[in-house]
This record gives C-alpha cells, sequence and structure tokens, in this order.
C-alpha cells in the first residue's frame, strides 16, 4: 500500500523514552515560501509513500516543518562527543529535528529527520540553519553510498527558500529531510558516562537492542554482545571505505553511527590521485582524520563507546571485545581489495600484490577510481599491452613487471576471464562522487535555481558499476579547476 502524506502511519518510539534523552522541539519554517527542490523516489519507497506526493500542495510544507504530520513528536536528540580527540560534554542535534518513525510493509523501521531545520536547545551559538551547498553534498553523497552498498543514512527530498543564511558569505537556506533506522551514535551513550548517570546508560542500550538487535534480546551477555556487533558493524564500514577511496572527514564519536551506518556527510571526499595521507577537511589542520588513519580512529571511537558502556560490560569484557576490531577490519579490507583485483579469496600473494601495486599508484598519483576499474579489463593471457594503463605510471617498467605478475596469479587461480571481469566491474565503480561534481550541482543551483545537474548525478551515483555512456565524462579526471575546490566543516 502506498501512502500519501495524511495517510503515513508515524509515531516516535524514542520520544517514550523520556526527555532525559532529547529536547521536544518543532523545527522552524522558513520566513520565505518554501518550495522543493528535488525529490528522491528511491526513498520515497523506504516510507511506502507514493511517489505524487512530491507535487502536493503541501509537500514543501511538512518538508519544511511549516505543517505537521499526523502522529508526529518532534524532537532533538541529546548527545555528546569526542571531536578531534577531545571530549565535549553536551552537544545534540543544533540543526536537526526527528519528526517521527514508520515503518513500511516489509517491516523496516525509517526515522524521518529535517536537518537544517532551525535552532534546538543544542544549538549553542548556531542558527540552526543549513546552506543549499551542504545540503546538496550531504544528499548526493548518502545516495552514493548506498550505490556502492555502503551502509549510509539516506535522503528523501532537498526543500528550499531565499531565506538567506549566514556562513562565510549570506548563501540560501535549505533542509535535507534525512532517514535512517536509527539516529543513535556513541555520544548518545558518552552523555551519560561523563555525567555518572548509569540508569540512562541502560534504558538506551535496551531501547537499541529491542528496536534494532532483536537477536540479541534475552541474552546474558546483551550488553557486550551490543558492544561486539557494533565493535564488528563499524570494523566492516571502515573497511569499506578505504576500499572504495572515501574519506569521511569528521569521525568524530557523536558522528558515528550505533548500526553501523555512515553518518553525517561534511568534508568528505572520495580520493582521486591516490595519497594514503589524503585530508578532504580544510580544518583538519593536524590531518587527524587523514585517509590513512580513518581505521585507527575507527578503533579509538568504538574504545570510547566500550568505555561508556562500562556500567554494563565488564571491564576486562570490554577489552577483549576491543581486540576483535583490527581482526575485523584487515580481514574484510583484504577481501575487498582481493575481490577489487579479481580473485576470489584473499591471501599472502594477492595481498602483496595490492600493496605493491598501491606503493606504485601514490608514487605515480594515479587515480584510484579509474586504476582499479581499468584491471578489469586486463587480458590474462598477456597478449595486450594495455598502453593506457601502463602510461598512468611514471615507473612504466616497474608496473610492466608488476602486470606480468598479476596477470601469473590471475592464470593460477583458473577463473574463466570474462566472469572474472564481470565479478571485478561489479565490485570496482566506473563512477564516485568527485568534489567537482558536487560543486558543479551546487553552482547551477545557487546560480541559476538549475537543478538538472543532481538529477544527472543521481541517475549516475545510483548505479555507479555501470557503463552511463551518455555520462562518460565523469569517470575521466577531474578537470584542472578541481584542485582548488576546499571543504571544511561548515561544508
Amino acid at each position: 500500500m502506498k501512502h500519501d502524506l495524511h495517510s503515513l502511519p508515524l509515531s516516535n518510539s524514542f520520544a517514550a523514552l523520556g526527555e532525559t534523552f532529547f529536547s521536544p522541539v518543532s523545527p522552524t519554517p522558513f520566513e520565505q515560501t518554501a518550495r522543493l527542490l528535488h525529490f528522491n523516489a528511491d526513498a520515497a519507497d523506504l516510507l511506502d509513500l507514493d511517489h505524487q506526493v512530491q507535487h502536493a500542495p503541501e509537500f514543501a510544507e511538512v518538508f519544511t516543518g511549516k505543517r505537521r504530520l499526523t502522529g508526529d513528536a518532534p524532537l532533538a536528540m541529546l548527545y555528546a562527543g569526542h571531536q578531534f580527540g577531545h571530549f565535549v560534554p553536551q552537544l545534540g542535534d543544533g540543526r536537526a529535528v526527528m519528526l517521527g518513525e514508520t515503518t513500511n510493509q516489509h517491516g523496516d523501521k525509517w526515522e524521518i529527520q529535517l536537518k537544517g531545520s532551525g535552532q534546538t536547545p543544542y544549538s549553542r551559538a548556531g542558527d540552526g540553519r543549513a546552506v543549499l551547498r551542504s545540503t546538496i553534498r550531504e544528499y548526493l553523497c548518502s545516495e552514493a553510498m548506498h550505490g556502492l552498498g555502503i551502509p549510509t543514512t539516506r535522503a528523501l527530498c532537498i526543500t528550499g527558500s531565499d531565506d538567506e543564511v549566514y556562513r562565510e558569505r549570506i548563501e540560501t537556506g535549505a533542509m535535507l529531510t534525512r532517514l535512517a533506522p536509527s539516529h543513535v551514535r556513541f555520544g548518545s551513550f558518552e552523555v551519560f558516562y561523563y555525567r555518572e548517570q548509569h540508569e540512562p546508560i541502560c534504558t538506551l542500550a535496551d531501547y537499541v537492542i529491542e528496536h534494532h538487535y532483536p537477536e540479541l534480546v534475552g541474552r546474558e551477555d546483551q550488553y557486550l554482545a551490543l558492544l561486539q556487533t557494533v565493535i564488528t558493524r563499524t570494523a566492516r564500514l571502515l573497511a569499506q571505505w578505504q576500499a572504495v577511496g572515501f574519506a569521511h572527514g569528521v569521525m568524530n564519536t557523536d558522528n558515528m553511527s550505533i548500526l553501523g551506518l555512515t553518518l553525517d556527510y561534511g568534508p568528505y571526499g572520495f580520493m582521486e590521485a591516490y595519497e594514503p595521507g589524503y585530508i578532504c577537511n580544510h580544518s583538519d589542520h593536524e590531518g587527524r582524520y587523514a585517509f590513512k588513519n580513518q581505521p585507527q580512529i575507527g578503533l579509538f571511537n568504538v574504545s570510547c563507546l566500550a568505555q561508556a558502556l562500562l556500567p554494563l560490560i565488564e571491564v576486562e569484557a570490554a577489552k577483549a571485545a576491543l581486540e576483535d576490531y583490527q581482526p575485523a577490519y584487515i580481514e574484510h579490507f583484504h577481501q575487498l581489495m582481493a575481490s577489487k583485483l579479481g580473485f576470489e579469496q584473499a591471501d599472502a600473494d594477492n595481498e602483496s600484490l595490492c600493496k605493491s601495486l598501491l606503493e606504485q599508484m601514490k608514487q605515480s598519483r594515479t587515480d584510484y577510481t579509474t586504476v582499479f576499474r581499468q584491471l578489469a579489463y586486463i587480458n590474462d593471457e598477456g597478449n595486450d599491452c594495455h598502453a593506457e594503463l601502463r602510461d598512468l605510471f611514471i615507473d612504466r617498467e616497474k608496473f610492466t613487471q608488476w602486470l606480468s605478475a598479476y596477470r601469473a596469479q590471475l592464470q593460477q587461480q583458473g577463473k574463466a576471464e570474462s566472469l572474472r571481469r564481470e565479478a571485478m566491474l561489479a565490485c570496482n565503480p566506473k563512477y564516485v562522487l568527485r568534489n567537482y561534481m558536487a560543486q558543479v550541482a551546487i553552482e547551477k543551483a545557487e546560480r541559476d535555481q538549475d537543478y538538472s545537474e543532481i538529477d544527472a548525478l543521481m541517475t549516475l551515483l545510483k548505479t555507479p558499476f555501470d557503463e552511463h555512456p551518455a555520462h562518460a565524462h565523469y569517470a575521466e579526471p577531474p578537470p584542472d579547476w578541481a584542485g582548488d575546490i576546499e571543504v571544511s566543516c561548515s561544508s
């Protein structure tokens, strides 16, 4: 059954926990007329929403907070977090309001949140608004990550108006309607641990287990099992980020999902020229969240969560659980990289091949996405020169030697070339959301209220492993001006 805005079944189980965990607050509508800027039909399907709702006069009003949904219970969640390694005792949703949740026909629960919806008790000195620029970036990237098969929040729509928002310059305000099974973060537990309020930690853990990890309900060690599960999910998520060349930019514990989702897209970046030290966040002056550091930061973050759960778990058990993070990450990362190279199973030989390739890519600053995609077309028999791929490397002779060793291992595996190629093309995207692509979409939207570039990118990024001949130029190296793009925590 498809719903319109009036029949959408809405409740709020998180609100039932009580105001210890949130502040009730309604979104602040725009002062000027609200309008729908972009609608994501795939995300609408998650809510069983009829696609025609986007044409309803009240649609933009609902998703800018001017009109209420039946059964909503709007709130801003409370949390704390370690920001750039330093604990901040209270953060919370400073520019987001969760309207409520709905359960679709498959039994999947989705929370509906407005981001950029005005001030809340956690806004501190902020205005609680989001700008069109940052909203487009999150809208595009959450769907791009989903297209890549990486766990993420989703985005239903962008709404906006002519309201002015002041950042480094005057910008246009916008709101993002974000969807997630839960917006609970590591910091949601940390805030109570550092307040020495142990009962809310137990209440929140019970809630998360009941609603999102029902397989753990009733176990004597359910809190330890929760920690172990989140550790494993986080390790696997970080492995997926690294394998696809994604840099999050702000891996604070308040940006880490208790479900292992990619959460809060700010100064992210997909790596282009391969550089392990890549820093996508212009505000990260010390490089704490550089690409190569992300796996270790993931361990730091789950350690913070483990500490916050100590009122429920023995210290030694928590320490033992944390020891599983690194093996889980390594195993999954090596398997992902083996698959990217066309091998069915990771082993010492293809791990060595991968390491050698990455070293050459670093030396030559070759495009990360392009190299792995082109490797799919390597001929196992060695009767093709693949000059285009070879010419991407500075030391061509060294790469030729590597290619010879690579072909030998492929032949040893004994898998049919056509099947190997098909598998590689299914795990090495041809397209990722490069910063310049988002920037073009942003500039068209800001300058001319032209959202056609968002249309094109959404089509492309939802199926990034396909060829898309009409959009093949997006797979080419970025233009020279792209090197001047800077993104920061305000992005």
